[in-house]
Order: C-alpha cells, then sequence, then structure tokens
C-alpha cells in the first residue's frame, strides 16, 4: 500500500473519532472538516481527483458552513459568548492543524509526483458523474435535493425567534 494512503487514512480516522468524542459542538466540526479533508486525499491516492474536489468543495466546504450558520442562527444568548471565546483558544487548533499541515504535505507530495493511476484503476471523468447522476439515477438526485430542502427549512423553523414573529404577528392583525 501507498504511505500517503496510510498517513492520510488514520488522519481520516482519528479525526473521525475526535468528531464522535467531542463534547463541544465547534470542536466536533473542526475535526469534521479534518477528516473530510483526509477523505479527500485518500480518493485523490485511488485516482480520482475529480471526487476529490467534490468532496472538498461539498462536504468540507458547503455543508460545513450550512452546520455552522444553523449553529449560529441558535443564538443561545449570552452564556454562549463565554464559551464561544473558549473555543477560539490557539491550543484547540494544534491538532486539527497539525493534521491538515500532513494532509496538505502529502496533497503537494502527490501533485508533485504526477504519477499516473495504478494498475486497474480507471479514473472517472466529469463528464461521466454528469451522465450518471442524470441519467439512470435521476429520481435519486431529485430526492436528495428536496431532502436538503426540508432541512433548509427546518433550520429556519428551529432557528427563528418566536418571540419577535409572534410580536409582528400581533402588530400586524391589530392594525387591520
Amino acid at each position: 500500500m501507498d504511505i500517503t494512503f496510510l498517513i492520510a487514512a488514520i488522519i481520516a480516522v482519528l479525526a473521525t473519532v475526535r468528531v464522535i468524542t467531542c463534547y463541544h459542538i465547534m470542536h466536533a466540526l473542526l475535526y469534521l472538516v479534518v477528516s473530510l479533508l483526509a477523505v479527500a486525499v485518500v480518493l485523490y491516492t485511488f485516482g480520482a481527483p475529480f471526487m476529490a474536489i467534490l468532496e472538498i468543495i461539498i462536504y468540507a466546504g458547503a455543508i460545513m458552513v450550512l452546520i455552522i450558520f444553523f449553529v449560529m442562527m441558535l443564538n443561545l444568548g449570552l452564556e454562549t459568548v463565554e464559551h464561544e471565546k473558549a473555543w477560539l483558544r490557539p491550543r484547540i487548533w494544534i491538532v486539527p492543524g497539525l493534521f491538515c499541515l500532513v494532509l496538505l504535505g502529502e496533497l503537494l507530495f502527490l501533485i508533485l509526483q504526477n504519477r499516473q493511476p495504478a494498475a486497474g484503476i480507471q479514473v472517472v471523468s466529469p463528464k461521466q458523474v454528469g451522465m450518471a447522476m442524470f441519467g439512470p439515477y435521476l429520481i435519486a438526485v431529485e430526492l436528495v435535493g428536496i431532502l436538503l430542502m426540508a432541512g433548509i427549512v427546518g433550520a429556519y423553523h428551529l432557528g427563528r425567534q418566536q418571540g419577535k414573529t409572534l410580536h409582528r404577528f400581533l402588530e400586524n392583525n391589530l392594525d387591520t
């Protein structure tokens, strides 16, 4: 086995274990991003650079931003300000930062090495991914879109403030 695969796989497993065992949501999210980046490096070592980029853009980028916005929308009050200050201490970022540096080093090593995928591994082009997604799996893609939309609507309803909504509702009904 390739040493870059083993290092990325070990980092992915360790980061995922930390996601499960962390008590603070922001710590868990930080380790989840590291885990997703490690999975992207694993995909790259298997000769799937397009899937590795999709892993970074879709999961580590977009979905993590949505989760962070959801946590911000909850707005739990003044007592959480001290917790947020504790989350930003530099010692919290040391281990995830080291993991990311190792992954970055591996990725640079793989890119500069510029070697071809191992024998027997078929490279999948973006056109093939698109044809598969919008060909036989069209209904599954549409159902996932509907599921994501339901999640966004649910996050909105969980995060909105009931007092302000009720106050506006009462003002509008009293005026008419």
